[in-house]
């Protein structure tokens, strides 16, 4: 495997879609081929599973069933799409990866981990991330910067199931986060989110180049 793979992750409203897109850019002046792909999604029964995961009517759904159908788009992204671009060395931009289940899933829905763990690695084929940004907020924060960013999109037909759940789940989720941070340092790089945009760009690109240069 020759090229790059760095993911994004933090909770609903931290910003770090709009950070991946401004990283996809400045690596394409520097000449990176950069593909930026996201989860769940990017492949096309990925997008499907997208929609099935997100739609705020599945309410019923059961953390397990939750967590296979994330399992199983991830397994497509990675066949399809991840693994193919790193062999031909393509810096790969992520938008969320397995560290979000262990977050949500995980520390959120209380699965436990050694049933994460392997899942994971079923799904993934052991696939880790070189680099992990964690864009870091207060549950708060986020979820009030989730719920003006959905204003706009509902009027497309987009909702999203996981801001609808109470703060004490994004807080769970923010720590989830947080103790992934702790145990892995040197993959993980927490920024704070709070920050104004172009900041926290600036930070995105220190600790990036680090890796690419």
């Amino acid at each position: 495997m020759s090229g790059f793979f760095i993911t994004f992750e933090g909770i609903e409203g931290c910003g770090k879609t709009t950070q991946i897109l401004l990283l996809r850019d400045f690596l394409r002046t520097r000449n990176y081929d950069a593909v930026l792909t996201r989860e769940p999604g990017g492949t096309s029964i990925g997008d499907q599973i997208r929609k099935v995961l997100l739609l705020s009517e599945n309410k019923s759904m059961r953390p397990i069933t939750e967590l296979l159908l994330y399992a199983a788009a991830r397994n497509q992204h990675v066949e399809e799409i991840i693994m193919p671009s790193l062999e031909v060395g393509k810096v790969v931009l992520c938008d969320r990866y397995a560290d979000a289940t262990t977050a949500y899933q995980g520390a959120a829905r209380k699965i436990k981990n050694e049933f994460l763990t392997e899942l994971h690695d079923i799904a993934t084929g052991g696939l880790q991330p070189n680099l992990t940004i964690l864009f870091d907020c207060p549950a708060n924060l986020g979820l009030e910067r989730a719920k003006v960013r959905n204003e706009e999109e509902k009027k497309t037909g987009v909702e999203d199931r996981f801001e609808e759940e109470l703060l004490d789940f994004h807080e769970r989720v923010r720590a989830g986060y947080l103790n992934i941070a702790k145990k892995e340092p040197n993959r993980v790089k927490v920024i704070d989110a709070t920050l104004p945009p172009k900041a926290v760009h600036q930070r995105v690109i220190i600790e990036v180049m680090k890796l690419l240069q």
